[in-house]
């Protein structure tokens, strides 16, 4: 029934391009306004393989393209309705929209949920602007670019599919998946939507809570006009909780509320609370947007990962964001829902996001149904000049987007030495420890991984060590002593530590071990199907070896937590406790008392 409800909504929107849909499915629940309207849907699309476009100025929007898309699923994707997987750097896309009498005199935002990698937009023939970043989002201020009646919006968007210096995640860069890396993502590929904001309106709001119960508020103030306030209505279930206010200078503004009593954010207690923000002038309120945050915190203590000032043991799944039809974009929110919940039925307390800076909407939904995310930047595999500055400047607005988020546990900016495959270079290391630096200047409330697998410098809050041992006889011989006096940490694939550094004593944290393979009975798998430790012809082989890994682990006291590999099969990888169609191949039941041999 959901589905078919979900069908209809988009149905409507593609006959009605100016209904709204219903609030629950806003691209961007940290920051909603009450006017919006979706722009996904039917678009016209072309493929640009000649890059003549920018010389024949498709941009103004004059020419109509052959092909029909369905935004915002990328090309490459069964479910965008083309499911081409060749090379195309070069694509466009165009479609109208009316925009409702009510948002007369409101200034009108364009948003971009992300666009693979740089997008050129143009409102009605005149450039909207430009941006540089394959998973963040972007807006633009079309206000002055709009008209009464029928305007168009064309997007042209340019990825390099060969270009390994370019942040792009498991996306491979030659024709077809193989080994851990899957199908490309070009073009739109999250929402895209517009809204009716205020004369001044705002941009973002930073919120900090403390378990006390204090929460500050720091907002950006677009267009700022003098006497401005900044307000901030707290509510819990529906019911006034706290509020503060604070004058607008120089485009910014900061307030903080006080709430009694806090219910704090957990796994097991998901507790939210609602806020309201306001920019007002006198009595006049020239922009609302609502939002909600938690209470908890985070803190790493001796040799342990430590939630609201309990210590918790990390039981998280590898998990890759990828659906058959949809690729990186979540084909529904029942798809993110049905993925979280198996989760935590299977006995995991987190979900590591793994290359990829996920859709709002799925840590919307771990917010709201308890589940740790350790949220991973999708790395490239070169490193230079041009790599540093993509990396980066993308880096940065990940975090600022996520840092709201109570289900964001921490960080992770490389994995694997990706993008830094030679760390006996100076540079290399130093962009590993500056990462660290970066991202705790950018939020010093989470811990940060600095290099997840292998090879950290001195810079790092957990030691994350990835290592696929057969057996569990194997994983504790090698580990035993993982905590004693001088034991250190033993190396696998590649060295623990990076050339020059010495561990730093923080908690050891197995964040990749498991890909044990099966191929359940009726499943459709490639030729070339894999699993990092082998495939088991039965579950009964797949499961005995799961649980003796697993109890060799729980014999291992140094270890804070742990990452299995992985929760879906993924193409030709079928190392998942789920298929890739998302059915189960072992009963959850089972998989939780396993996990639960871990405290």
């Amino acid at each position: 029934m959901l589905r078919r409800r979900l069908v209809i909504l988009l149905l409507a929107a593609w006959v009605c391009p100016a209904q709204e849909i219903p609030r629950p499915e806003y691209p961007q629940p940290q920051f909603e306004r009450e006017q919006w309207m979706t722009l996904n849907g039917t678009w016209e699309f072309d493929f640009d393989d000649r890059n003549v476009g920018l010389a024949e100025n498709w941009g103004s929007g004059q020419r109509k393209f052959p092909r029909n898309i369905l935004v915002p699923y990328c090309f490459e994707s069964p479910k965008s309705g083309i499911g081409d997987t060749s090379f195309h750097p070069y694509v466009w896309y165009r479609r109208s929209f009316n925009l409702p009498p009510a948002w007369k005199g409101r200034r009108i935002l364009l948003h971009f949920g992300a666009v693979d990698y740089r997008a050129d937009v143009w409102v009605n023939g005149r450039h909207a602007g430009r941006h540089d970043g394959g998973h963040t989002p972007f807006r633009f201020d079309i206000t002055e670019l709009t008209q009464t009646g029928a305007n168009t919006v064309v997007v042209r968007a340019e990825d390099y599919p060969t270009d390994r210096a370019l942040p792009r995640g498991k996306q491979y860069w030659e024709p077809k998946s193989r080994g851990i890396f899957y199908t490309r993502t070009t073009g739109i590929w999250q929402p895209v939507w517009i809204e009716a904001a205020g004369e001044s309106y705002l941009e973002s709001v930073r919120i900090t809570p403390s378990n006390e119960g204090t929460v500050t508020f720091e907002a950006r103030i677009a267009r700022p006009q003098p006497d401005l306030e900044f307000h901030a209505i707290v509510l819990s279930e529906k019911v006034q909780a706290g509020s503060g206010s604070g004058q607008v200078v120089n485009g910014q503004a900061a307030s903080a509320a006080f709430v009694k009593n806090p219910r704090l954010w957990s796994p097991a207690s998901p507790n939210l609370y609602d806020v309201t923000f306001e920019l007002r002038k006198g009595s006049v309120v020239l922009d609302r947007v609502k939002s909600y945050f938690g209470f908890r915190s985070i803190a790493i203590r001796g040799n342990r990962f430590h939630l609201n000032d309990r210590p918790i043991y990390l039981k998280m799944v590898l998990d890759q964001g990828y659906w058959p039809d949809s690729l990186l974009t979540p084909p529904s929110d029942e798809a993110i829902q049905y993925d979280i919940r198996m989760t935590k039925e299977m006995g995991f307390n987190g979900a590591r996001k793994h290359q990829k800076i996920e859709d709002p909407r799925y840590l919307y939904w771990a917010d709201k149904m308890g589940l740790l995310v350790s949220s991973e930047m999708a790395n490239a595999y070169l490193f230079e000049d041009q790599y540093l500055e993509r990396f980066t400047r993308e880096w940065i607005e990940a975090v600022q987007r996520d840092y709201n988020h109570p289900s964001v546990v921490m960080w992770v900016p490389i994995n694997e030495s990706w993008g830094t495959p030679n760390l006996n270079d100076p540079r290399q290391r130093a962009h590993l420890r500056a990462n660290y630096l970066l991202t705790k200047s950018l939020d010093p409330t989470r811990p940060v991984i600095d290099n997840d697998g292998w090879e950290h410098t001195d810079m790092t809050d957990l030691f994350a060590i990835h290592d696929y041992a057969r057996s569990g006889e194997v994983l504790h011989e090698k580990y035993k002593n993982l905590g004693k006096p001088g034991a250190g940490v033993p190396d696998n694939a590649r060295p623990a530590l990076a050339p020059g550094f010495a561990y730093n004593n923080t908690p050891v944290v197995l964040s990749e071990f498991g890909g044990i393979a099966y191929i359940a009975p009726g499943s459709k798998v490639p030729d070339d199907a894999w699993g990092y430790s082998g495939v088991e012809k039965t579950a009964e082989a797949a499961i005995n070896r799961l649980r003796g890994l697993y109890e060799a682990i729980a014999r291992i006291p140094a270890f804070a937590g742990i990452c299995y590999t992985q929760l879906t099969d993924v193409e030709q990888e079928i190392n998942g406790l789920l298929t890739y169609d998302r059915k189960p191949k072992f009963d959850p039941e089972i998989l939780r008392k396993i996990n639960g041999l871990l405290q």
